[in-house]
């Protein structure tokens, strides 16, 4: 029988600062990421929760160069249209931002929910279906925080137009895409998230998100 772990005060400390340096990455170096540590990642994230134990998340591991094309041109022609509904006074700001590492990202996973699969038996979904989606999205926090922790950065692309990745994918009809994600390491390190440090927007303290009733 495992004894239960004492997290004790330097372990929250270090949790703590982890949690601190997680931060979405768009500027990566072109070195490979061992497989034998990718494959300690992806069993790292298996164990996340889910609604039903359903474990709906999907991988496909986007490597070849003709898929890599399609999605970094999915990504240009939403940028652009991005870019295009941006007001006079935030156009030229978004302009400069790093929005994707998709050139440079050695490891580039779609990640689908299953909306279809028999995981779960449906527990918990009846009046919620959308935990799967949810369940799915802590899986990827999980699995930034390992990629992290492991030195890796994890940049999430979300100007894409999900149905295009889909179907350059060949993702089955039960598929929705939830995640584009890059990961590798670094080219640098902040404890600051890009979008701070560039002006796009400041961070609020928690106090400002949590009512009492």
């Amino acid at each position: 029988m495992t004894e239960n772990p004492v997290f004790d005060a330097r372990f929250q400390e270090e949790l703590a600062e982890l949690m601190r340096w997680r931060r979405d990455v768009r500027r990566f170096r072109a070195d490979p990421v061992p497989e034998a540590l990718l494959a300690a990642l992806f069993d790292l994230a298996q164990i996340s929760p889910s609604v039903g134990n359903s474990q709906p998340w999907r991988i496909i591991r986007v490597q070849s160069a003709d898929k890599r094309g399609e999605i970094r041109r999915n990504f240009l022609d939403c940028n652009a249209e991005a870019l295009a509904a941006q007001s006079d006074d935030r156009a030229a700001l978004y302009a400069r931002l790093k929005l994707a590492g998709l050139d440079a990202a050695p490891v580039q996973l779609a990640v689908f929910c299953d909306h279809a699969t028999e995981q779960g038996h449906g527990l918990g979904t009846r009046t919620m279906p959308e935990m799967l989606d949810y369940s799915v999205v802590c899986m990827i926090s999980g699995l930034w925080l390992a990629a992290r922790a492991a030195g890796l950065g994890l940049g999430w692309v979300s100007i894409l137009d999900p149905a295009r990745v889909a179907a350059a994918l060949n993702a089955p009809a039960s598929y929705k895409l939830i995640a584009f994600l890059c990961i590798g390491w670094p080219e640098e390190e902040h404890v600051d998230p890009e979008l701070v440090r560039s002006g796009w927007q400041a961070r609020t303290d928690a106090g400002q998100k949590i009512v009492t009733v």
